[in-house]
């Protein structure tokens, strides 16, 4: 592994929290320790998902689930008020990348594109997916490869492909990008380069522009490198975003040494902490939550594990112009992060908007969905 530096820390021998592979009773999620600022209340919305992760929703409202580590993908059915799930997909390779779209639901594993026509109508006897792996042709390196989806104004469907190693130079036609294709996997285009690994992203309600989250290089240190909020500009399609050279708000990197590493590199709209594991973002377009929410940007931190003193494990709300100035960053659901023990309660993986502008939380470490909603 590159860039593996474990005296830097002060705890030289961290390793990753292992994964919550069972059900979660109720009794046992820990809906009274989340906080949100006043007017907010939060449900217990979901649960009895195990490992899950990513979500987009169908046209009749069912909530489909990507997972990692369980290989699974779940539909959440809310019928006469009362969730019910099940496994559509299983035995695949981290299937993170789920996308609805036009009655049909995307999954993408490591390297298999996988797509379920009509699903909705056939949630009691799943039909075989159509393979659409050979079209996008998606490398088969595991690490970092776990894939977010999502379908952009331009009618492309955007993935991307991280980096293969915590730290290494890799090739800038393979690894380290974020790209668009056709709905059918031709096309392929590059979008974004010198992205270490982007698990969320979003296009702007205003512009249409696509802004991502980006993972933090390990073991340099406890404070850094910290997590990145990025935008593409339009007018710089492809552009670089520093990866191995150059992290966070203009930093060189300490072991892959190159002259001038940030220079042309688009840096950060702001930053979101070291270590914390930035993922599932979304522009809040909703009509339900306070004025001052419209277009600004919920982002789950998963939490981090290469961090003596834990951080994440919440959601932060982000606001700043269209053009990415004058970013300001404040809490929005916290507490799942007891400091006083050094230990976390839960997991905030992704987030996703109702129609009715409530907000989905998914919460990874318990399996469970929380609703977040505005009452004035």
């Amino acid at each position: 592994m590159g860039g593996y530096f474990p005296e830097r820390m002060q705890n030289p021998n961290l390793t990753g929290h292992p994964y919550r592979m069972t059900i979660t009773p109720p009794d046992q999620i820990p809906l009274d320790k989340i906080q949100v600022p006043p007017g907010f209340q939060v449900e217990l919305w979901a649960h009895g998902i195990p490992g899950g992760r990513t979500m987009t929703r169908g046209d009749k409202g069912t909530v489909f689930m990507g997972t990692r580590a369980i290989g699974r993908v779940y539909a959440v059915m809310d019928r006469d008020g009362k969730r019910t799930s099940k496994v559509v997909v299983d035995k695949l390779n981290q299937p993170n990348g789920v996308l609805f779209h036009n009655g049909s639901l995307y999954v993408a594993a490591i390297n298999k594109v996988l797509r379920y026509d009509n699903i909705e109508a056939n949630l009691d006897n799943i039909p075989p997916p159509v393979d659409m792996t050979e079209a996008f042709k998606l490398p088969p390196e595991a690490h970092h490869n776990w894939k977010f989806l999502a379908f952009g104004p331009d009618n492309k469907i955007y993935i991307p492909v991280g980096s293969p190693c915590n730290l290494c130079e890799v090739n800038p036609g393979v690894h380290g990008m974020i790209r668009r294709y056709n709905l059918d996997g031709s096309g392929m285009e590059i979008v974004a380069r010198g992205v270490r690994n982007s698990v969320g992203f979003d296009f702007h309600p205003k512009t249409g522009e696509l802004w991502f989250t980006d993972n933090g290089r390990d073991w340099a240190g406890e404070t850094g490198f910290e997590e990145e909020l990025n935008r593409v500009p339009a007018n710089m399609i492809g552009a670089r975003f520093g990866f191995p050279y150059c992290h966070a708000d203009g930093q060189p990197d300490p072991d892959i040494k190159v002259a001038n590493p940030c220079a042309g590199v688009v840096l950060p709209v702001t930053l979101l902490g070291a270590h914390a594991a930035a993922l599932g973002m979304r522009f809040y377009t909703g009509k339900m939550f306070p004025p001052d929410y419209t277009d600004a940007i919920l982002v789950a931190r998963r939490g981090s594990w290469n961090k003596t003193e834990k951080n994440g494990y919440d959601v932060l709300m982000v606001k700043a112009t269209p053009d990415g100035k004058n970013a300001q960053v404040r809490p929005f659901l916290t507490g799942l992060l007891d400091k006083s023990k050094n230990a976390f309660l839960g997991r905030p993986a992704d987030v996703m908007l109702m129609p009715d502008g409530a907000v989905l939380v998914s919460d990874e470490e318990n399996g469970a969905i929380y609703r977040v909603s505005y009452k004035k």
